[in-house]
């Protein structure tokens, strides 16, 4: 609901409930229900965002359209018992992306059909992100043709017919979305000059597109805070670095910084970063990854405690998967095969997390919840392999069953974003 989002934005330094709002960033059902939980726990709206890749007309990788995704998360949400009024549906990397292949002309054609559709199926908050160049485009785009295709995207939302306007997001982090592919030596903050020009360009655009109306309602930019991660490292945020960037917001009341990339940040990072200003936190690997790490925890406790003819053997089978379709990791992963072998497993940019759909993945996955929960699992193992969890069952708090465990796992790494945004 942007009105939800907008008061939280507007009415942030104010309020003693909501500081900031965290975005998570993925459409794997164990990470929706997990964060739906984390909300119910907060009494705190949620904000869901489908990325262009995930979810589009064509399906993205997920197989899902825009209404598919809606459907899922309302479904999870009526079954926890999460009102559909607090959960805030939108699009990420709203663009050209998925379509980079193509001349302009095309891809273009294409994101504003992604855009209608996002609109129809109730998304509310929308990231204009045209800076990726198409197939005709000659190097990177400057920032005036950037925000003349995001007008363009921009002029289909507001003309598609929807219960609520919608809220925007304009510019784009200097990585790709997911996570840096190299070394993270020399990256900057985004300078306040070269923010202010993109602020500047899109609202001159956009009033030639006459978008004046749909003005007020650019709620937010995409900055780069001095915060990223790559296959094994991550920096770390410096709050005196972005010190001259935040002077941007001074009298921008209800504008804000959106900040990506902002996984595996240090617990009092997040605070930080939020009342700096950076009050829209994207989140979205480091719950893939979290999840990743109990159900492998798992396997582990499976090897012990099953038969080897009978064991899901999960790490086998998403291995073979991601040999077998090798297009989702191999331009990202390099170094020779043990490398290689070791970054499908175990890199923080989690691009095993293409692969959860699989269908040998899922039966794999799927015997493994099946073999776990028909056994007891002793509690020593749980303590060898998954310690918080332990600890959680120990005291009561958490039953000792393989879902319930990767959702507490989840909601682990989720929990330094809630107590940052919406501190008790």
């Amino acid at each position: 609901m942007s009105s939800l989002l907008q008061k939280i934005l507007t009415g942030r330094r104010e309020s003693k409930t909501a500081k900031g709002i965290y975005s998570v960033c993925s459409a794997h059902p164990w990470v929706i229900r997990a964060a739906v939980q984390q909300a119910i726990a907060d009494k705190s709206p949620l904000l869901l965002e489908a990325t262009s890749n995930q979810v589009n007309q064509d399906g993205g990788y997920t197989g899902m359209r825009p209404v598919d995704f809606r459907r899922l998360v309302h479904g999870i949400a009526e079954e926890e018992g999460l009102p559909a009024k607090r959960i805030i549906l939108g699009g990420d990397h709203l663009g050209p992306n998925p379509w980079q292949r193509l001349k302009s002309g095309e891809a273009m054609a294409s994101a504003r059909t992604m855009v209608a559709d996002y609109r129809n199926a109730g998304f509310t908050k929308l990231h204009l992100d045209t800076s990726m160049a198409c197939s005709d485009d000659a190097g990177p785009l400057s920032d005036a043709v950037i925000a003349e295709r995001a007008a363009q995207l921009c002029e289909v939302a507001e003309a598609t017919e929807a219960e609520e306007k919608a809220l925007y997001i304009i510019g784009t982090e200097v990585p790709v979305p997911g996570g840096a592919m190299e070394s993270l030596q020399g990256l900057e903050v985004t300078k306040r000059s070269a923010a202010e020009e993109t602020l500047r360009l899109h609202q001159e655009v956009f009033a030639a597109h006459g978008l004046t109306a749909a003005w007020p309602r650019v709620a937010g930019m995409v900055v780069q805070p001095g915060v990223e991660f790559n296959h094994d490292s991550v920096v770390d945020y410096i709050r005196s670095k972005a010190a001259d960037l935040k002077k941007l917001l001074k009298g921008k009341d209800g504008f804000v910084f959106e900040a990506h990339s902002t996984d595996y940040q240090k617990p009092e990072a997040y605070q930080e970063l939020v009342d700096d200003g950076f009050a829209i936190l994207k989140v979205g690997p480091a719950l893939t990854f979290a999840m990743r790490e109990a159900l492998f925890a798992l396997a582990a406790i499976e090897s012990e405690l099953v038969e080897p003819s009978q064991q899901s053997r999960l790490w086998v089978v998403v291995n073979s998967a991601m040999l077998e379709a090798p297009k989702y990791w191999k331009p990202y992963y390099h170094g020779d095969p043990s490398q290689q072998r070791f970054l499908r497993k175990y890199s923080y940019s989690d691009r095993i997390r293409y692969y959860w759909n699989e269908p040998s993945v899922k039966e794999a996955t799927d015997h493994l919840i099946e073999n776990l929960t028909a056994l007891s699992v002793p509690e020593p193992l749980l303590s060898a392999y998954l310690p918080e969890q332990y600890r959680a069952v120990r005291e009561g708090e958490l039953e000792n069953l393989p879902v319930p465990i990767i959702l507490h796992r989840i909601r682990e790494a989720l929990a330094p974003y809630a107590a940052a945004c919406f501190p008790r």
